[in-house]
Order: structure tokens, then sequence, then C-alpha cells
């Protein structure tokens, strides 16, 4: 590493701020959601093959706290892992873990493409949280995207002849909330932590979390751990680009605001649609093509004023400390 790197370094451990760059960040995300989409593929042909998810689960995170540990071992770069916030990190890995049980588990439950747009109303549960956890002061743009994406999501369950099960349509739903939760950590853990070190110590903490689950695989079920070549791929396949994406996605918020990136996310929509349609011969009926744009639009519409928001607060700060 070189001596202007490891000056780099010195300083987020110091609490200095990171320089934004904004159009890498949005092209990070942008890739992070392509890889992302790839997971949840291959997730959801891992159920069809078989495998148990609580299983699939575990060796997937098993497989970057081993490759990264040992992709730092053999560069001499341990000390990268050095951390001076464990409970922050113990507190990722918790959510984390929820969080990730929810998002992949849904497309066990839903199609690729009705389980991706659920995802997109995180947005709007961020400003719910601002408004109950923060206190703040939400506008009417804000109030009506809310909205917006709430008539979005009605529309896509289509109650009256609904093609969504009622346990996944919740299932999507509480992983978009917690998503939203996790945006947030990882925007915290940013200023001062390295991607890398991120991503290890969620892997590793939420390995021995998810683990409990395996003590009850379902009678009769003796493949724990034994699978012919297609499963081990998948598994492969689930750890390694999941791998990718969450150093994507977490370089991304390192390097431009959750209200910016989170845009890029929407493009994970068109590739779960390509996906569900080559792979398994879905293309989703009219009420999802009617909600869908209603909940990108909200995301869209609550991205564009937080961003507007954030850049006149570093305006008012520039005017006072000038």
């Amino acid at each position: 590493m070189s001596a202007d790197s490891n000056h780099h370094l010195r300083a987020l451990h110091r609490g200095a701020p990171v320089t934004q760059r904004p159009m890498l960040a949005l092209g990070l995300r942008l890739a992070s959601a392509l890889l992302f989409s790839i997971v949840l593929l291959l997730v959801k042909l891992s159920g069809d093959h078989g495998l148990w998810f609580p299983e699939t689960l575990v060796l997937r995170q098993v497989v970057p706290t081993v490759l990264l540990f040992g992709w730092l071992a053999a560069r001499g770069q341990l000390h990268r892992l050095r951390t001076a916030r464990p409970l922050a990190h113990a507190r990722r890995g918790i959510i984390g873990a929820a969080t990730m049980f929810l998002t992949l588990g849904v497309v066990l439950l839903l199609p690729l493409a009705e389980a991706t747009v659920l995802g997109f109303t995180a947005p709007i549960f961020a400003v719910v949280l601002s408004v109950v956890l923060l206190h703040e002061r939400v506008g009417p743009w804000r109030i009506g995207a809310v909205v917006l994406g709430l008539i979005g999501v009605v529309i896509m369950a289509n109650p009256s002849h609904s093609h969504l099960p009622l346990f996944g349509l919740a299932v999507g739903i509480a992983a978009a909330f917690m998503v939203a939760l996790i945006s947030i950590q990882l925007r915290d853990l940013g200023r001062t932590e390295e991607p890398v070190t991120i991503v290890f110590y969620f892997s590793a903490i939420s390995v021995p979390l998810l683990a409990l689950a395996l003590p009850f695989a379902p009678a009769g079920y003796d493949r724990v751990f034994h699978h012919d070549l297609i499963g081990w791929l998948m598994i492969g396949g689930i750890g390694g680009f999941g791998l990718f994406s969450q150093l994507l996605q977490t370089t991304a918020l390192r390097y431009g605001r959750v209200s910016s990136v989170i845009v890029m996310d929407y493009a994970q929509f068109g590739w779960s649609l390509l996906w569900g349609w080559l792979v398994f011969g879905h293309l989703p009926p009219a009420s999802t093509w009617l909600g869908a744009p209603a909940i990108i639009a909200a995301g869209a519409i609550i991205a564009r004023r937080e961003h507007l928001r954030a850049n006149r607060t570093d305006v008012a700060l520039s005017t006072v400390t000038n």
C-alpha cells in the first residue's frame, strides 16, 4: 500500500470527510444493482434446485468471509480489518442478517420482477422513519411521494384479483423497511471504515447468527452441505456475486449520498424483468406494469428532494464557515 493510501486511511480513522465523487458513486451503484439481480436469480434457481434456504444463506456469507480474509492475508494487509467501532459492526451484522433473510427470501415467494419492485419502497420507509425517529418536518413533495408509492403498492398487489400471495407481499415490504435502516448504517460506517472492512465484518458476524437455523432443517432433509456440482456452483455464484455487489454498494455510499445513489437501484427492475422472462418465461400482469412506475416515481421524487435538501445544507454551511 502506498504512503498516500496509508495517509488517506489514517485520515478516515480520524474522522476526516471522504471526498465526494458523485458520478463514480452512481456508476458503482449501477454495477451493484446488476450483480444483485444475478444474486436474486441464483437464489430463486437454488430453491427450485432443492437447496434449503437457511443453508444457502450461511454458505453465501461464508464465501465472502473466506475470500476477503484470504485476499488480505495473502497481501499482508490484515491490519485493514482493525476497527475502533466493533459495536457498530455488530449492529450492522445483526440487522444485516435479518435484512438479507428477507431480501433474498422474498424471491422464493414472488416472481423476480414483483419482488424487486417491492424493494423500491425503501425510500418511502426512509421518509417515514425520518418523521417518527428523527422528528423531521416533511414537505408536500415527500408526502405526495409517499402517498404515490403506497398507491403503487396497492395497485400492484391488486387485492381483488391478486396473483401475489399475501405472505410474499408482507416479506417484500418488510425487506424494504430493513433496507432503509441498512442504508443509514452503511452511510455512517462509510465515514470511518473501508468498504472491505464493512463487508468482512458483516459476513463474519452474520455467519454464526444464520447458522442457528441449521439444526432445524425439515424432517427428512439430509442434503445439508451435500450437493451436486450445480448446487455448489449456485452457492458459489450467490456468494461471489453477492460479495462484489456489497463492495460496490458500500463504496458507492462512501463517495455519494444515499439520496443520490439509490436512484440507480431502479435499473435492477429491468434486469429482473429480463431474467424472469428468459429463465422462467414470466412476464408481469397489468397490475405490476401500472403499480411499478408509481413506486419507482415515488422513490425518484424522494431521492431528488433529499438531494436538493443536502445541497442547500452544504451551501448554508459553506456560507457560515466562509
